[in-house]
């Protein structure tokens, strides 16, 4: 097959490098682990103009997802050495997929003695700051990089899609009113918090997109019960007492996060409670990670008005607000995860749409209204 020109590579490749040189000049300032090596800008592109390729193959009719990681072998440590590298080919890179489509397996991107790029092995290590290229639909690229010694710690630095490419805005989380969810999922929170709690809702958010259906998530405080004003009685699934395995996990979690078992064990439960979003109706969370009900259906609280607009924002670069009925950004499951915000202030919604669209829900008190963070780009 004879490949074309991918003309949304160089663009990319530079905004990317750009942004990398930044950070790794940062980091070796106070850095103690190795770093990965910074790519060229002519690597960025081949490894995109590869990857983009490889999106629109078909191997035995499935759609390849493959994670292309820029790390030289010598700097991974748990890895698969190819007897023969194999050359950055879209049917080679097809082929290979089923073997390396599982989350934390990425294909090893450096040069060969010739300085051509070659994929050396697979790795489930990667050195902070290492560039990542996944796969993740025809046509639908996503570049992210390693953070911190956490392997599943990364940022989402930009998502291609066809030749539109949208670069992650590293300044959205010092937005005023900006959600702590918000902050974490951009990835530019302080190393000191990336084992915070505030994580689960991260994951929350990719489990419930994943399941496809669409969902929607409440997030209420702990200790009071005036979210009750703007839900419909009896709710069908009340839970009595809440469900507190990811309380109990979370609250165990610093000591023991680095255990696989308490890994295996919040993922499991994740899984579940992100589940329960599939049913009609919204589910009930609080901040503290108690689950009180799931299929609730929401109402406008007594006395308050209806919700008329919300700000909307995506964290890219170039983006722009709009005000917008709520309607516009999706159907009934937006509008009353708006009117629920609007009515408990205190309270978050996570809405994910069946087309994979993820909004969050958050009251502003600058804006004096609910804003509507449109966070996809964040969560692929």
């Amino acid at each position: 097959m004879a490949y074309g020109t991918y003309p949304a590579r160089q663009d990319l490749a530079h905004r990317v490098r750009d942004r990398l040189a930044r950070y790794h000049e940062a980091a070796r300032q106070t850095a103690t682990d190795a770093l990965a090596p910074l790519p060229d800008v002519v690597s960025i592109e081949a490894i995109v103009e590869a990857a983009f390729w490889t999106s629109l193959r078909r191997e035995e009719a499935y759609v390849p997802k493959v994670s292309l990681a820029m790390v030289p072998p010598e700097l991974s440590k748990q890895r698969l050495l190819f007897e023969r590298p194999m050359p950055l080919l879209p049917a080679l890179l097809a082929r290979v997929a089923p073997a390396v489509e599982r989350p934390g397996i990425h294909l090893g991107v450096w040069y060969d003695d010739h300085d051509n790029l070659v994929v050396w092995g697979t790795t489930r290590t990667l050195p902070r700051y290492c560039l990542v290229l996944e796969v993740a639909a025809p046509g639908l690229l996503v570049v992210k990089q390693q953070r911190g010694s956490d392997q599943t710690k990364y940022a989402n630095v930009a998502v291609l899609e066809g030749e539109q490419i949208k670069i992650v805005d590293e300044q959205a989380s010092s937005l005023p009113d900006c959600p702590s969810l918000l902050t974490s999922l951009l990835g530019f929170d302080s190393p000191a918090s990336w084992g915070d709690s505030v994580n689960v809702l991260v994951q929350l958010s990719v489990s419930m997109r994943a399941h496809g259906r669409g969902g929607l998530l409440l997030v209420v405080p702990a200790g009071t019960d005036t979210w009750r004003e703007s839900i419909v009685t009896p709710i069908p699934y009340a839970l009595s007492p809440p469900f507190s395995g990811l309380s109990e996990l979370m609250r165990h979690g610093m000591e023991h996060r680095e255990e696989r078992g308490w890994q295996d064990d919040l993922a499991r439960t994740v899984e579940m409670v992100a589940g329960l979003t599939a049913v009609d109706g919204a589910c009930l969370i609080t901040d503290t990670y108690d689950l009180l009900a799931y299929g609730a259906k929401i109402a406008r609280r007594r006395g308050s008005p209806q919700v008329e607009q919300v700000t909307v924002t995506e964290p890219i670069e170039g983006g722009q607000a709009a005000v917008v009925h709520p309607t516009e950004l999706g159907g009934t499951r937006h509008f009353s995860a708006a009117q629920f915000v609007h009515d408990q202030r205190h309270a978050v919604a996570l809405v994910a749409s069946q087309d994979g669209r993820f909004t969050i829900f958050a009251w502003s008190p600058c804006e004096e209204m609910v804003h509507a963070h449109r966070v996809e780009a964040l969560l692929l």
